[in-house]
């Protein structure tokens, strides 16, 4: 288990120490989607949901899942985020939302965590103000797709 970080030379999980590590601004973007009903991402579009702003508060339970992730996940660093921005982009075509985040910081660990985390939480919000019509939507694609800065360097996904 040497190469799982989250793990002691016993197998115990413990956090993992980076007070030694050096502070660089850390960017993180992950993306995600969801598919429902044309009827249902119709009503998105024409903000003709009895709930309001699907996307508007999505955006805004996607921020607070970002600076909320070390509550959820047991073993991430609490950080000051810097930055995120959450674009929910409705396609017709495909009869879903996407969900591209990006977050930063400047510090000793990194935020892929954070954006992922974000991600999630806008596209359940979407689902939650959606369920009521459309109990059939589907999560999926949930992904980093890049991270850069820290000691690893740049990561890009391969297409």
């Amino acid at each position: 288990m040497s190469d799982l970080t989250h793990f002691n030379q016993a197998g115990e999980a413990h956090m993992v120490d980076v007070g030694g590590k050096d502070v660089t601004s850390r960017v993180a973007v992950a993306q995600g989607r969801i598919r429902m009903q044309p009827e249902t991402l119709a009503r998105i579009e024409q903000g003709s949901h009895k709930k309001g702003d699907v996307l508007g508060i999505a955006r805004i339970a996607g921020i607070m899942a970002s600076k909320r992730t070390a509550d959820l996940v047991p073993l991430c660093h609490p950080l000051a985020l810097t930055h995120v921005e959450i674009e929910l982009m409705p396609e017709a075509a495909e009869c879903s939302v996407y969900c591209r985040t990006v977050v930063e910081t400047r510090g000793q660990t990194g935020v892929e965590m954070e954006a992922l985390c974000a991600t999630q939480v806008a596209l359940l919000t979407i689902y939650d103000m959606c369920k009521a019509v459309d109990r059939g939507m589907t999560i999926e694609q949930v992904q980093l797709l890049e991270k850069s800065g820290g000691k690893s360097g740049h990561w890009l996904r391969p297409e």
